[in-house]
């Protein structure tokens, strides 16, 4: 029977598709290395863009292993050995993602500006197929290493329960890393992204990409850096965090389940299928890119709900009872099909406020005639308009979830939204790809019929990168009230109280003051982080605008061409000032947990008020912020097609002004609200055994035990 067979088989199932994900990343590697790479003029320019990628990668590395071995060794004494070795793990693979994601983009980006030679669909299959290769990966590799993971600690201890300590370690490792990864690269990337367009746009009248100015290979580099490595870190860790607090519900509140376990690995599988189609929709089809892209994330979600049916089918053949809510396979997908269509809702709601063809970008580039302040004031405000569809779609996802299943039906939502991952991450890493393979163009000399097609191509990558931002913090904001319903479940444990007596102990009542504090203090944690985050850009961007303009004055022949500026210089600028000014604002929602665990008496209560109003504000202050962003840079870029004035205007000035503020609001500040978010609640969930370790109970580290030998779980 399918049902036996899923059982049995449901983890190997789910990685052997991990494998097929990998097994064709490494195919379409194999075939964008085998295209084109332009001129020797192209080459050099990659190389440098390359080389100088590389160097701040493997400064951050460096920078950053010291917390990471620091927190390991904290996490043997608070938790155990084995949730400090899924720590460790899940550092190292989020990581790795970035790095994976960083590389093959600055081979992709030279092909991609080769192919433009030839045609617009040439180039936009070499630009996808690179973004793919990262999608795949990030897929492949968090299902591989939360699934072996899994497998191996619940095989050599015999426990699950050691191996779900273990998975909550790795979780917050990729989390914490992200935060890391997504400040450091977005600090990088519009310092030299700022500094490049104040001085050199506004101030010289350059164009974007031109070779004249001292910052543009450090702003080339910043895409990679920035828009891939931190991207691929960032989605990473969304991708492996919802599918360890799928794992994390379904233990605790389907006692004895072994399905409630397979179902979010089989989930993630099967969208590997799902993710394939979309990719060879792309790469068949001969729509424009727009359409194309955002086609194939409907091919990928229909591909895969179709699956999923016979798969929950199967699991589940019979209801099953949780929290006393029946849940039926049907409730289940259903739940399942909430989260994919929440990613449909969620990409249609960021295109319509960041893409060219709607109103809230062209009242941008409208407000630009007026000036300056007119087009800061109308981004500002597009950016909170951003907020109200999709929170409202969220709480409708919440409800309608939770109502098929409870919090497992959430949990299944969250994953399955997190689980077209794979395609979603594709058309994001598409982005920096056709915007560095533009500034390989102009740098290498190509004619300006080529620079227009990847002109083209970046606009849409631009929507797309927008697009997978608000992805991520929408789910963000999904899998972190998973993870506070978890919070709340291994509070009960510890505490070793029933759920009703729980429940009169620990109502979370607004009611409490404790609460109350709580949600103030987890409600100015955004604030206090994005207000770092735009330090650190500011700085840094003010460090560039100074070099760029001591270059110029030092070596007049830069604007004429006959001196050549020094690149480096800016590139060393930019690096240091990232991996300095990254520290403070990524260690911030560390020392807000545990300082407020720290309060005698009452730090269980308060957390879990702090846990909520970081969900809350985080999400909106992430969607405002991102959207703003987005919908600068394509005003910008409407403008630049001749509307309003077109390049050279004051409309334009007033565009490029409008950009530079929204840089650091979408790729350095707005996205990394996401990890930040997640890191709160996982710690909080890690450290209650510091908080109650006088109490009666041990929370997983006893459940399973104090089960009745037919509900104990074991891994087949």
């Amino acid at each position: 029977m399918l049902s036996d067979f899923l059982i049995n088989n449901g983890y190997t199932l789910s990685l052997l598709l991990a494998i097929v994900a990998v097994g064709v990343a490494i195919f379409l590697v194999r075939w964008i290395l085998s295209k084109d790479s332009g001129t020797e003029r192209m080459r050099e320019v990659a190389r440098a863009v390359q080389l100088g990628a590389k160097a701040y990668l493997n400064r951050q590395v460096a920078t950053i292993s010291t917390f990471i071995v620091i927190i390991g060794v904290v996490l043997v004494f608070i938790r155990d050995g084995a949730t400090a070795l899924g720590f460790l793990g899940g550092a190292v693979f989020s990581l790795a993602a970035g790095y994976i994601g960083m590389t093959i983009a600055v081979r992709a980006n030279v092909r991609t500006a080769a192919a433009a030679r030839v045609s617009c669909f040439s180039a936009l299959r070499v630009a996808f197929n690179g973004g793919a290769v990262t999608g795949l990966l990030v897929v492949g590799m968090a299902l591989l290493s939360v699934g072996l993971f899994f497998v191996l600690v619940g095989k050599v201890t015999g426990e699950v329960r050691v191996a779900v300590h273990a998975l909550v370690g790795l979780a917050l490792g990729s989390s914490l890393i992200s935060v890391f990864a997504r400040l450091g690269g977005g600090i990088y990337t519009k310092a030299a992204d700022v500094g490049a367009d104040l001085v050199g746009k506004i101030e010289s009248g350059l164009d974007e990409d031109d070779p004249r100015n001292p910052a543009t290979i450090a702003d080339n580099v910043g895409d990679n850096v920035g828009d891939c490595a931190g991207m691929a870190a960032d989605v990473f860790e969304t991708y492996a965090v919802s599918l360890i607090g799928a794992i994390l519900v379904g233990y605790l509140i389907l006692p004895g389940s072994a399905a409630a376990l397979q179902l979010p690995f089989l989930i993630g599988g099967i969208s590997v299928i799902g993710a394939l189609a979309g990719i060879a929709y792309v790469n068949l089809t001969k729509r424009s890119a727009a359409k194309a892209l955002n086609e194939s994330v409907v091919v990928a979600g229909v591909v895969s709900a179709v699956l999923l049916w016979p798969v929950i089918g199967g699991l589940f053949p019979e209801p099953i009872t949780a929290a006393g809510k029946e849940i039926s396979a049907a409730g289940i997908f259903g739940a399942a099909m909430v989260g994919l269509l929440m990613t449909f809702v969620v990409v249609w709601i960021t295109n319509y406020y960041t893409a060219t063809d709607f109103k809230p970008v062209r009242s941008i580039a409208d407000a630009c005639q007026t000036g300056h302040a007119t087009a800061i004031i109308r981004g500002l405000s597009v950016g909170q308009h951003a907020t109200a569809l999709p929170v409202g779609f969220i709480g409708i996802a919440i409800l309608l979830s939770f109502s098929f299943a409870g919090l497992f039906g959430i949990a299944i939502a969250v994953m399955a939204m997190l689980s077209m991952a794979g395609i979603i991450i594709s058309l994001d890493a598409f982005g920096p790809i056709t915007d560095n393979a533009g500034g390989i163009a102009v740098m290498g000399g190509l004619p300006k019929d080529v620079r227009a097609v990847t002109d083209e191509l970046d606009a849409v990558g631009n929507t797309m990168k927008a697009v997978t931002k608000g992805y991520a913090i929408a789910s963000a904001g999904l899998a972190a009230l998973v993870l506070f319903g978890s919070y709340v479940e291994e509070l009960r444990m510890f505490k070793g109280l029933d759920p009703e007596e729980f429940t009169r102990q620990f109502s979370f009542s607004l009611s409490e003051p404790e609460v109350i504090i709580g949600l103030f203090i987890g409600g100015l944690l955004p604030f206090i982080f994005t207000a770092f985050s735009m330090d650190a850009v500011g700085k840094a961007a003010g460090a560039v605008v100074r070099e760029v303009r001591r270059q110029l004055a030092a070596k007049p022949g830069i604007l004429k061409g006959e001196d050549l500026p020094d690149y480096d210089v800016c590139v060393d600028i930019v690096t240091k000032s990232a991996l300095r000014e990254m520290i403070t604002p990524a260690l911030l929602p560390v020392f807000f947990v545990v300082g407020v665990a720290l309060l005698p008496g009452m730090g269980e209560v308060v957390l879990g008020g702090v846990l909520v109003g970081t969900i809350v504000t985080g999400l909106f202050v992430g969607i405002a912020m991102t959207s703003s962003g987005g919908a600068w840079d394509n005003a910008k870029k409407f403008i630049e097609e001749g509307n309003f004035g077109g390049k050279g205007s004051d409309a334009h000035a007033a565009a490029v002004t409008g950009d530079t503020v929204g840089d650091p609001y979408k790729d350095t500040a707005g996205p990394a609200v996401n990890p930040m978010i997640k890191v709160v609640n996982i710690l909080a969930i890690l450290i209650i055994p510091f908080l109650l370790s006088d109490a009666p109970q041990a929370g997983l580290a006893s459940e399973e035990s104090s089960r009745p030998p037919h509900q104990q779980v074991e891994i087949p």
